[in-house]
């Protein structure tokens, strides 16, 4: 199979536009399709605190290790449009299926119904967006990728934004069984302009053959393999400082708001504010860095905005501060700030660096650290917080200790983009592509 069968190589300028934006539309209603519901499940983590955490966390890690070797034998023996098809009418179905115990909340309990739904939910977001950014990988070579990743991560950014408006403006008028119907619409679109994408970017209808391989070929890989071994490391100390941050804000919720409408709205403003900021990075800083500097800027400054952020929280604890006349608590910031740096600057880079691993890492390597590894460490973090609680750790210890973990993100990162430099691809790459 050509190079020309599998990598986005643009014909003309109005191809290019246009296939971006179509992948950008696609990101735009998958993203949409997870904010439409992701209210619901976060009012939980604020309903009950950080100390239930980290059996939702496990409860997630453990449907994942479930998840991992189905799609590990969907990636081997089918092509990849069946792949997405399956994949994503999964989740679909899933969402249909969801709204008939909604609407039996009072009967089934909501404690039960929301644990389930949390970790669900959670599962649905990692996987769905892993996917889509597998396909991303596959359709774009490096070169384009560092160009056009931060434009495609902008459409998500806008569908980030849209689904808790969508939300909000819908919940008080349908209630919140039905909003599971629009979450399921907006990612059938998603679907259909993913599948429209593979197929147009190769001769055969199905596109390329089954990537074949073992169905644990992501967690062999991720052992043994030093770009993907280093890539979940970054993906673990990353995921440290964003754990840490939405703990520590659940602790805030709970303790500022009773009410579960007020905690929805409070992470409805986390959220708004996150994805303005993300989008803002993405055209602004994003989009003109990966070229000018390189993958490994994307990886190696938020890291030390997360360090920053951490030694902030550890020196100053919960301070409030006047921020354009409008005072805002440190805890809640931090969240804002790394969130927004972790999906506007750190996403789009670490995505560009699977152009250059093979399809079977591009796929079930990439989708085994998105989504075993992230809820992994979401246990480990979430339990050594636990921890370092009931050893009587100050909130200053805890983010110098976090700090410290920001630090290792970065030099993972920086040792990953080399490892990538190195790494053997089943795809020939354009001459542009280095």
């Amino acid at each position: 199979m050509t190079g020309s069968q599998n990598v986005w190589r643009p014909n003309a300028r109005g191809d290019d536009r246009r296939a971006v934006g179509l992948a950008a539309l696609a990101f735009f209603c998958v993203l949409a399709a997870y904010y439409v519901i992701r209210p619901v499940r976060d009012q939980l983590a604020g309903a009950t605190g950080s100390a239930a955490l980290p059996w939702f966390y496990t409860g997630t890690f453990l449907a994942m290790l479930a998840i991992t070797p189905v799609f590990g034998w969907l990636s081997a023996h089918l092509p990849r449009r069946a792949v997405l098809g399956w994949s994503y009418g999964f989740f679909i179905a899933c969402l249909v299926g969801f709204m008939p115990l909604f609407a039996a909340q009072a009967r089934i309990g909501a404690r039960m119904l929301g644990t389930g739904f949390f970790i669900w939910v959670s599962v649905f977001n990692l996987f769905v967006v892993s996917l889509f950014w597998s396909l991303m990988a596959d359709l774009f070579d490096t070169a384009t990728a560092r160009r056009v990743f931060p434009m495609i991560a902008l459409g998500g950014a806008l569908g980030a934004l849209a689904g808790p408006a969508l939300t909000t403006l819908l919940v008080v008028r349908i209630g919140v069984a039905p909003l599971l119907a629009v979450s399921a619409i907006l990612l059938l679109v998603a679907l259909g302009l993913m599948l429209y994408l593979s197929s147009t970017r190769h001769a055969g209808a199905a596109g390329p053959p089954p990537i074949g391989g073992s169905l644990l070929a992501g967690l062999r890989a991720t052992l043994f393999d030093p770009f993907l071994r280093r890539m979940a490391l970054l993906m673990l100390f990353s995921d440290g400082v964003g754990t840490l941050a939405y703990a520590l804000v659940a602790d805030y919720a709970k303790a500022h708001f009773a009410q579960a409408a007020a905690r929805t709205a409070f992470y409805g403003h986390i959220d708004f504010a996150v994805n303005l900021i993300e989008m803002l990075l993405q055209v602004g800083l994003t989009r003109w860095m990966l070229p000018r500097f390189g993958i490994v800027s994307g990886l190696v400054l938020p890291a030390v905005v997360n360090v920053v952020m951490l030694l902030a929280v550890a020196f100053f604890g919960t301070a409030r501060f006047g921020i354009a006349g409008v005072a805002i608590e440190l805890v809640p910031l931090m969240l804002i700030v790394t969130r927004s740096f972790a999906y506007g600057v750190t996403k789009p880079a670490s995505d560009a660096l699977y152009t250059r691993a093979e399809r079977e890492i591009r796929y079930k390597g990439k989708n085994f650290v998105d989504t075993a590894v992230w809820r992994f460490g979401d246990v480990t973090v979430a339990s050594a917080l636990d921890g370092l609680r009931a050893l009587g750790a100050s909130l200053g210890v805890i983010g110098v200790v976090s700090a410290a973990a920001a630090g290792l993100a970065g030099w993972f990162g920086w040792r990953a983009v080399i490892a990538s430099r190195t790494e053997p691809t089943d795809m020939p790459r354009p001459a542009a592509a280095g």
